[in-house]
């Protein structure tokens, strides 16, 4: 794949598709070729990533027979495609080891408990390298230095955070306003004044341990590399990464649920949050709801383009996914065959012999529903006598956050329970309910999915219910007790299959291979736009003497909206002023003989004439309908028996649909009128925009000689036959005297003589390169603007040849930029109207050469 090391063909399919179910088969090849290297890996607990084991190609082909070396899998031919590994850098905010100090410069490391972890563990298709912090303070450089080298042979990269930064970023916004929040518990009701004030100063802390992982990130990362961004305490990572490295591939997971934009929107940071995650290539969720969810988020919170792929903006797409993680199957069934797993499995059917074992193995945490479950356990009892004396319920909460009050009230509540149903339903010999406040190693884990049959489905053919319902959970317990053998086995089977086959491996590769294929989507999808050569612009500005720029007004010239939100933005775009920072910058540039300035937008004359009437340049409004000199009067390409009767009735139409459409509004211009739902709800913006459509096609304008024109979240209508912007164009091509003419046949264009920038409006690009000339402006009305106001300079030394114009494309002196980043036909890229302004900074601070 492009920018990747781990190119194996350099024949990439075209189709998304195609690509993906080629790597598919790819990975399996590789499995195959890593039968070997499987069979003795993730035991061995201590050594998370260790290549160590791993054969050569040689000693994993002598364990294959030649029927599959010589046909592949899936009939690849062999051909040396097994995959290299490609280096994965997992970022996630903890380590997969903890950390214990023994002396001054030496640590004791030991295995972490974590689903990530676990998922994660014993991966072996990518060269991981883990990042994070390791759970401890350390101040001092040496122990920060032991540390480092301790968990290098780990692969493991420490970040070092203080014991400020981890209290107010980790203790504080992760686990005091986003886990909550994203888990539908609502922010601290304790003291919300105290949260409010509290806030900015944990959100700071939040954006400073991001910043910090980066800088780790950015000091290991190599070309090629995909680095793996996880959960909600990095959701600012992308952003960070991105800004240093704009071709870095970037992930980002979330191993949480994600709310609806309803709750999300209660975060006074949600619009950041949104951003930064949105800077990452491909964004990963459990399921299709959360997936769902942030798309919403995006939609309705920053008002952008939500797709069946994920969420566009400026015409980057940030591809949004599920993918259901999964487990290392192989090592648990690998597990059953160790004798420490069997003594413990003896055990265990000795001691609950003729009775049914029911297994919860959960964190400790307000999430997990453990007291729901043991109170339906309760109610089962109640209407179920029967089985009182032959079912028993192995719960393992496994402790979290035990300095957290709202977590030790938690055990103490569970424990209540617990002491009461044993108390109620048992008896001198035996209780319903084993409760364990500690976690287990992972051989006794084994042995218990063992003994309650996990072992065949690891945990799979569960019944689905609604947890917070109790008398629907304790149904659901006595249908799979009384559930029949076969019925049962056959779900297990079911379930089997899939666990084993949807394994952590499967979804880490799954999620890199869409990722690696996100970006060349990207590449294939958007014609890469390359930043202007500013300086040599200015070097061609410098060498000509007949200058002309023509620039944007809306999102060009004026300042950037975002910089006050998206409802900020909304007023800033009503009221169009112009950038503060490019007064004296374009006085300057208007005030100079050799340079000619146009002012192309599409808004009506009222808003140039107020922001550009002390300036000495050219005005063309409403897309080039209306032109003037800021001296002169307007003037119009419009027919004089154009046919406006239809402008009050569709007039009606938008102001009723305005009413109904909270956050849009209409413009009436002189040609045309224009409703735009931008700021209104995506979704429902959408359905207003269609409804008015059919309404308009069958009733004001059915007669009517009108142009439709859907734009993006806006509906225009305009009289057939209105000027469009081409003509500012043809309107300024310099009429060459008469000498020059005559050696236009002899004499080729001298490109140090003429030179022109074009700067299109970013919000309503010009085509230029379908120019042409069209019906102009009047002959009366050209002539006299030529002889008076303006006339451009034109030196006898300059010639064209015959046919061709000073508005050409090809031309080494042309410049046509597009603003910000999106899909366009211009030559260059400015990234942001502050660029605009730099580059007409260095335009009117240069000097020419002497």
């Amino acid at each position: 794949m492009p920018g990747s090391k781990c190119n194996v063909d350099p024949a990439t399919p075209k189709s998304r598709t195609e690509r993906l179910m080629k790597e598919r088969n790819l990975r399996k090849l590789n499995r195959v070729f890593n039968l070997n290297e499987k069979a003795g890996d993730s035991l061995r607990d201590a050594d998370l990533f260790s290549n160590d084991s791993a054969l050569t190609e040689t000693e994993n082909c002598a364990s294959l027979n030649e029927e599959e070396l010589s046909e592949g899998v899936d009939g690849y031919e062999r051909q040396d495609q097994r995959l290299p590994k490609q280096r994965l850098l997992v970022v996630a905010n903890r380590l997969p080891v903890s950390a214990v100090r023994q002396g001054k410069d030496s640590w004791q490391l030991e295995i972490s408990v974590g689903g990530l972890v676990s998922a994660l563990l014993g991966l072996k298709e990518f060269d991981a390298r883990w990042i994070g912090w390791a759970g401890v303070n350390v101040p001092d450089e040496i122990g920060q230095e032991a540390l480092t080298k301790a968990l290098a042979e780990k692969k493991c990269i420490p970040v070092f955070l203080d014991e400020d930064t981890v209290h107010q970023y980790y203790n504080g916004y992760c686990n005091n306003i986003i886990w909550p929040l994203f888990h539908y518990l609502g922010l601290p009701q304790e003291d919300r004044l105290s949260t409010t004030r509290s806030f900015q100063s944990q959100f700071d802390a939040y954006k400073k341990a991001n910043q910090m992982f980066a800088d780790v990130v950015h000091e290991h990362y190599e070309e090629g590399d995909v680095v793996w961004c996880h959960d909600y305490h990095l959701m600012f990572l992308p952003k960070c990464l991105k800004e240093k490295n704009s071709n870095i591939k970037v992930g980002w997971f979330l191993h949480t649920p994600f709310p609806s934009s309803e709750i999300h929107r209660m975060l006074p940071s949600r619009r950041d949050l949104l951003e930064s995650v949105l800077a990452a290539d491909l964004v990963g969720f459990h399921t299709y709801d959360y997936a769902r969810h942030f798309v919403s988020a995006c939609t309705r919170i920053l008002g952008l383009e939500g797709t069946p792929e994920g969420v566009e903006n400026q015409g980057k797409l940030t591809r949004v996914a599920a993918f259901p993680i999964g487990i290392d199957s192989d090592r648990f069934i690998r597990a059953l065959e160790l004798p420490q797993v069997q003594d413990h499995i003896k055990e265990l059917k000795e001691r609950f012999a003729g009775r049914k074992v029911m297994l919860g193995v959960d964190r400790l945490d307000m999430i997990k529903g453990i007291p729901q479950k043991i109170l339906a356990f309760e109610e089962f009892l109640e209407e179920n006598p029967e089985w009182r004396d032959k079912v028993v319920l192995l719960q393992i909460a496994v402790p979290t956050r035990t300095d957290v009050p709202e977590y030790q009230k938690l055990s103490s509540q569970v424990h209540e329970i617990v002491g009461r149903i044993n108390g109620r339903f048992g008896t001198l010999t035996a209780v319903p309910i084993h409760h364990l406040d500690r976690s287990l190693d992972f051989h006794a884990l084994c042995a218990l999915y063992a003994v309650t049959g996990a072992a065949q489905s690891l945990g799979a053919g569960a019944l689905l219910v609604n947890p917070w319902n109790i008398a629907e959970v304790a149904a659901s317990i006595s249908q799979a007790l009384n559930m029949p053998a076969d019925e049962r086995e056959k779900m297990h089977q079911h379930n089997f299959m899939h666990v084993t086959t949807h394994t952590s491996q499967e979804w880490a590769a799954t999620f890199v291979s869409e990722l690696n294929d996100t970006i060349i989507e990207a590449q294939l999808r958007t014609r890469q736009v390359p930043l202007l050569p500013v300086k040599v612009a200015v070097e061609r500005y410098l060498q000509s003497n007949n200058r002309l720029l023509m620039l944007g007004f809306n999102a060009t010239l004026t300042e950037p909206a975002n910089t006050q939100g998206v409802r900020g933005g909304h007023i800033r775009e009503l009221q169009s002023r112009l950038h503060p920072e490019i007064k004296e910058t374009l006085k300057k540039l208007c005030d100079d003989r050799r340079t000619n300035i146009v002012i192309l937008s599409g808004s009506d004359r009222a808003v140039l004439d107020d922001n550009f009437r002390e300036y000495n340049l050219w005005l063309a409004a409403e897309n080039g309908m209306f032109l003037r000199h800021s001296t002169g009067e307007w003037m119009t390409t419009m027919p004089e028996n154009l046919n406006m009767d239809w402008v009050d009735s569709v007039k009606h139409v938008f102001e009723y649909f305005t009413e109904r459409t909270p956050g849009s509004h209409f413009e009436l211009r002189e040609t045309s009128l224009v409703w735009k739902y931008k700021y209104a709800e995506s979704h429902f913006g959408k359905l207003q925009s269609k409804d008015m459509l059919q309404h308009l096609w069958t009733g004001p304008i059915s007669n009517a000689a009108v142009d439709v024109v859907q734009g993006d979240r806006s509906v225009e209508v305009r009289s057939v036959g209105v000027t469009k912007d081409e003509d500012v164009y043809t309107f300024f091509e310099p009429e060459l005297p008469c000498e020059s003419l005559a050696l236009a046949r002899t004499r080729s264009l001298d490109p140090a003589r003429t030179s022109i920038s074009m700067i299109p409006d970013s919000t309503n690009q010009v085509k230029a390169h379908q120019l042409r000339k069209q019906r102009s402006l009047s002959t009366l009305e050209r002539s006299s603007y030529r002889s008076a106001a303006w006339r451009p300079i034109v030196h006898d030394s300059m010639s064209l040849p015959e046919g061709s114009s000073v508005l050409d494309l090809k031309a080494e002196n042309f410049f046509s930029c597009t603003v910000s980043r999106k899909q366009s036909d211009a030559r260059y890229l400015l990234q942001s109207s502050d660029d605009v302004v730099t580059l007409l900074k260095d335009l009117a601070e240069s000097k020419s050469p002497n």
